[in-house]
């Protein structure tokens, strides 16, 4: 469902990289690394940002709030990141305006307690424009009057559709002009880029956001996101070929969360005082970096781990946030669901079937000793090392990158070896 710690792997895959780029959903993705103590927040901008040697694309697949972008960057250059001149947005992606964000508070309150637990930014609004072929794309903003023309257009049937929302149409005109300049320094077509970049001999890494769990067609449906979070936006989301994809490279925390609403199978009470879910959300700092919100948490789900795995071809994992384990006597993993005394061997579409699964657990002891500075496998304490196998096992992908901290350099990497796909030489696409 998200929020896996998947930034610090970008950031550090990123290195390697000459382009990095990110390919769907907006500002509802939320990824923070730490470098040297310092925190980067990141919602819009791709994390690979932080490599001054990269370019980074915000493909066609992403909807894009230009205002939290701009923001976004402002902020980065403050810090002391130069991204000008590193920065390309893709001419075809969606525009989020302030007034899709509006309409995402006014559909989610209407829903009560049937809420759907959205970040409200607006991203289901811009899509819903994109499908219904009345959204404005980046590339527009190269003809103003064009631009302005369709701005009215989409406001006009918006105030129609949710009476007593008011939008300052002018207001909103005058501000997209005083930006189109900058906005469209950065604006190319990116699918000529990232394929010249790939026949060029480039690398190139495509950053997911949000979660196979969350998407729109493989998720925990209505409890989803509005694009596709799994593989396939890779190629509809950069306009890129099956072919030119290379290692993919699953992200997991070492036990659950998510936040906002639907079903969560191995969920554990995170409010008791001294119980394991508060020392889940506790430890592992588990407040959303959108929304600030609490994030639910729970056990390992190998059930859902391996309908992700079946999609998605995972040729690595990296099973992040170990040491947040450290210290609870006995840990368990989520092995398989239950429903009606039949074990599942399916993801159930049905909310109704997921409300009535039964989780069928298994238990390992735990341990005691700090990993922050394991930096090998054989470093880590015999307990963690047969948890991490166990899951290697049950889900039948190498893990090569395991997290044990919360620092740049807090992680292990077992090396190629533990990698399904080749890296020999030439172009790649991770």
């Amino acid at each position: 469902w998200g929020d896996e710690g998947k930034g610090k792997l970008v950031d550090m895959l990123s290195q390697e990289y000459d382009v990095c780029a990110r390919v769907a959903g907006g500002s509802n993705a939320g990824h923070t690394i730490v470098v040297d103590g310092k925190k980067y927040k990141f919602h819009l901008l791709p994390s690979g940002i932080l490599n001054e040697k990269a370019t980074c694309v915000i493909g066609n697949g992403v909807v894009i709030h230009l205002p939290s972008f701009l923001n976004e960057l402002d902020g980065l250059t403050k810090s002391g990141i130069d991204a000008s001149g590193r920065l390309l947005i893709s001419d075809r992606a969606h525009i989020v305006f302030d007034f899709h964000q509006e309409v995402d508070g006014i559909s989610e309150h209407k829903l009560g307690r049937n809420k759907i637990g959205t970040t409200k930014k607006g991203i289901g609004p811009a899509y819903a424009s994109k499908i219904s072929r009345n959204g404005l794309r980046i590339g527009d903003l190269k003809n103003l009057d064009f631009f302005e023309m369709r701005f009215r257009e989409l406001a006009a049937s918006h105030m129609r559709a949710f009476p007593g929302l008011e939008i300052d149409v002018e207001g909103q005109v005058a501000y997209y002009r005083s930006i189109a300049d900058r906005v469209s320094g950065m604006t190319t077509d990116t699918i000529e880029y990232t394929n010249d970049a790939y026949d060029t001999g480039k690398r190139i890494l495509i950053e997911g956001a949000n979660a196979t769990m969350l998407d729109i067609d493989f998720g925990t449906y209505p409890y989803v996101t509005s694009s596709n979070p799994s593989i396939g936006s890779v190629l509809t989301g950069l306009g890129v070929s099956p072919q030119k994809i290379h290692g993919i490279y699953g992200t997991t925390k070492a036990y659950c969360t998510r936040v906002g609403e639907g079903p969560f199978p191995t969920e554990l009470e995170r409010e008791v005082p001294g119980s394991i879910g508060e020392h889940l959300g506790v430890v592992g700092a588990e407040w959303g970096t959108t929304t600030g919100r609490s994030r639910r948490v729970g056990w390992l789900d190998i059930p859902q781990m391996k309908y992700s795995t079946l999609i998605n071809g995972f040729t690595a994992l990296n099973l992040t946030k170990l040491d947040v384990l450290t210290g609870l006597a006995e840990v368990k993993i989520g092995n398989a669901y239950k429903h009606r005394g039949r074990i599942l061997n399916t993801m159930p579409s049905c909310l109704k079937t997921m409300s009535e699964i039964e989780v069928v657990y298994e238990t390992m002891p735990g341990w005691t000793e700090d990993i922050s500075k394991a930096r090998s496998f054989e470093d880590l304490p015999i307990n963690a090392q047969r948890y991490v196998l166990r899951v290697q096992e049950l889900l039948g992908v190498p893990i090569r990158w395991i997290g044990c901290g919360a620092n740049r350099l807090d992680m292990i990497d077992r090396g190629e070896g533990w990698d399904l796909s080749s890296k020999e030489g030439g172009s790649s696409m991770e």
